[in-house]
């Protein structure tokens, strides 16, 4: 798969090592020189638009104050998918995937764990391999999502639309700080069976 990563920082670094590792062809671009990353990816740099034009799939992995601007100089995303791991720190209620007009096929992914877990090979917790949840409207978008979401050895989970990414980065917002207190916030939730 041909994937553009929007971004220099972790989850570009770490998310791009990855896939990059799984044999995907990737191309990177950002608000500072996407060079270094790039060359540790062994993945070509680009524009905003050379990196939308390359990729089937995106990764937006900008801050959420700047996808505004990354989306308005990357052109159009006719047809591309697009995955949006970014969370609103500012929490305004509005869940970042809602905020971007597009015409790509958004899907909200990979927002609920550390940057450090999408670095394990594989993340696996317990004998149990991390699950992705992924909101998002299009089937052949989820599907692409799914593909490299197995790829880093996670099991993704469909969780509904992307009308349903509010209550994903909702989720992001409370466990995160739940971690940052000191607690462990895998035991608030009931075990199966």
């Amino acid at each position: 798969m041909r994937i553009g990563i929007f971004g220099t920082g972790g989850m570009a670094d770490a998310l791009g090592t990855q896939w990059a590792r799984a044999g995907h062809e990737l191309m990177v671009s950002g608000r500072s020189d996407p060079g270094p990353l790039a060359a540790r990816l062994g993945a070509a740099a680009g524009k905003w638009r050379e990196t939308a034009a390359f990729a089937d799939v995106l990764l937006l992995a900008v801050p959420a104050a700047a996808i505004g601007e990354v989306l308005a100089e990357a052109g159009p995303l006719t047809g591309k998918v697009l995955v949006d791991c970014a969370n609103d720190p500012g929490l305004t209620g509005t869940p970042v995937a809602s905020r971007i007009t597009t015409e790509a096929r958004v899907v909200k992914a990979f927002n609920l764990a550390h940057v450090d877990v999408w670095r394990m090979t594989p993340p696996v917790f317990g004998g149990r391999p991390l699950s992705v949840p992924l909101c998002g409207d299009d089937p052949a978008a989820l599907d692409a999502v799914s593909t490299l979401v197995r790829d880093i050895g996670a099991h993704p989970v469909r969780a509904g639309g992307l009308d349903r990414a509010a209550l994903l980065e909702a989720t992001a917002a409370f466990v995160i700080r739940l971690w940052f207190a000191g607690e462990d916030a895998q035991a608030i939730l009931t075990p199966v069976g």
